[in-house]
This record gives structure tokens, C-alpha cells and sequence, in this order.
């Protein structure tokens, strides 16, 4: 079996474990966005999802693609797997693996760089610089993950939930934090989980934030609050890095 077959056995055989990276439970098959996401895959058997910012350029977390795995950008064509390994990645600076075990600031974004032009019916998204979601409005949150906590054979499918924003901004205007309505983050319900980790967090817009983390109730790692790193204040280190590559990301000032 090479790499890329052990990749793909990993990834869906897997779920991230102790990693920070978390799908929809809880949620709807499709979504906004679907037409511009795909899956990462890295050789540890971790599941994230990525976002399609140009025809050259993935987003996802950083902690997806961090630690030197092998990593695969992964999509179906007429039912088949494709791989296609990166020709770079860049993790943002402020980035900190060990952040939340020992609550640090960190910034948990990573950029990709393909090769060659994903094919035509991915559509690049458009990122929010402009005002943010208050405490209470409604947004979305999508991805690739697990549609039950633990159950790794249920990843791959994009689901999305609607969520609320639950404190849009924290003491640094790094975070979003997110939660079902209707259990407002105290009670079970839907949320980010395992393999969602690098899909985005989306209003009317666009897309606000990428999904980072996940918390659940009695030791379980979803069913709680959803996390996200917000992109309007990273667009500096998002543009100048695309820059470099020759890719341009698609922006709007929002409602």
C-alpha cells in the first residue's frame, strides 16, 4: 500500500484523539460553502476540512498540517478519491501547538499551496473583512467531520449546522465561539467534532472564521461549544502570503 492509500485508509479509520481538530454533530447533509471546501488528510490518520481560496490555495488550521505529517488534499471525481500533495504550507507565526493544554494565544490557521489548478467546479470563497457577528445573531458552521462523535466511518460527508454566536470576540479579537440555540452551549446539542477542524464558520456574508476546536459534556470532546479563528483580523498574513504564491483572496466589507 503506498502513501497515499495509507492516507486515505488512516484518515477514514481514524479521528484525531488528544488533537484539537474537530464535523458537524448534530447537523444537515450540504450547506453553504460546500462548492468550496475539500478535505485534508494527513498520514497520522487526521480527518480536517480546507477551504478553497483560489484555484491554487486551500485554508485550514494549522494544527491539521503542523508536525511535519504527509498531508493530502483529497476530493471525489465521478466517485473517486483524488489525492493531491501540497507544493507548500504555511502555518501562521503566532501559531502555538501546545496552546490549549496550557492556554496560551495562538493562532491556529495554515495555508496550502497546490501545484496545479483544482478543477473547475470548485469555487473560491469569500472571506469577511468587515463587522462581526454579535453575541446572539445567527451563523453557520460546516465541514467534512464525524456526524457522531467517535463513529470515524460517518466522516466525509459535508454537513452544516446553525449555531449561535455565543462571545464574538474575546480580550484579543482572535476567537468566535459558537452554540446551539437552543443549548446555548450548557446543553448537548450541535456543534463542531471531529474532522470539521479547517471548515469554515460562515454568515449571509461569507466566511467570519475556521473552525478550531470543540468542547462537549462529561469528557466528550463535541456536543458543546464551537471555536473558531476569525479571519478579518489575519488578512494581512493571509494576503501577503498568497502574494508570494501568486494566488489573490476573494474579500468582502461584509452586510
Amino acid at each position: 500500500m503506498g502513501i497515499a492509500e495509507r492516507i486515505v485508509a488512516l484518515g477514514f479509520a481514524c479521528v484525531l484523539g488528544a488533537l484539537p481538530a474537530q464535523a458537524v454533530v448534530g447537523g444537515r447533509e450540504g450547506g453553504p460553502a460546500a462548492g468550496s471546501t475539500l478535505m485534508v488528510l494527513n498520514a497520522r490518520g487526521g480527518v480536517c476540512t480546507g477551504i478553497v481560496l483560489s484555484a491554487r490555495a486551500v485554508l485550514t488550521a494549522a494544527h491539521c498540517a503542523a508536525g511535519g505529517a504527509e498531508l493530502r488534499i483529497h476530493w471525489r471525481e465521478a466517485g473517486e478519491p483524488v489525492l493531491v500533495a501540497p507544493a507548500s504550507v504555511s502555518l501562521h507565526p503566532e501559531f502555538d501547538a501546545g496552546a490549549i493544554r496550557s492556554r496560551r494565544r495562538s493562532i491556529d490557521l495554515a495555508l496550502v499551496r497546490l501545484a496545479a489548478p483544482l478543477p473547475g467546479h470548485f469555487g473560491a470563497a469569500e472571506l469577511v473583512d468587515g463587522s462581526l457577528p454579535r453575541a446572539g445573531s445567527s451563523i453557520t458552521l460546516a465541514g467534512y467531520g464525524v456526524a457522531r462523535e467517535g463513529e470515524a466511518r460517518s466522516t466525509g460527508t459535508y454537513r452544516s449546522a446553525a449555531l449561535t454566536a455565543v462571545e464574538p470576540y474575546g480580550p484579543g479579537r482572535i476567537l468566535i465561539w459558537a452554540a446551539d440555540p437552543l443549548g446555548a452551549g450548557k446543553r448537548p446539542g450541535a456543534s463542531a467534532c471531529q474532522g470539521d477542524s479547517g471548515g469554515p464558520i460562515l454568515t449571509e456574508a461569507g466566511i467570519i472564521a475556521v473552525t478550531s476546536w470543540s468542547t462537549g459534556p462529561k469528557g466528550q470532546n463535541c456536543g458543546l461549544l464551537s471555536q473558531g479563528v476569525l479571519v478579518a483580523p489575519q488578512r494581512s498574513w493571509i494576503d501577503a502570503t498568497l502574494s508570494q504564491w501568486g494566488e489573490i483572496a476573494r474579500w468582502s466589507s461584509g452586510p
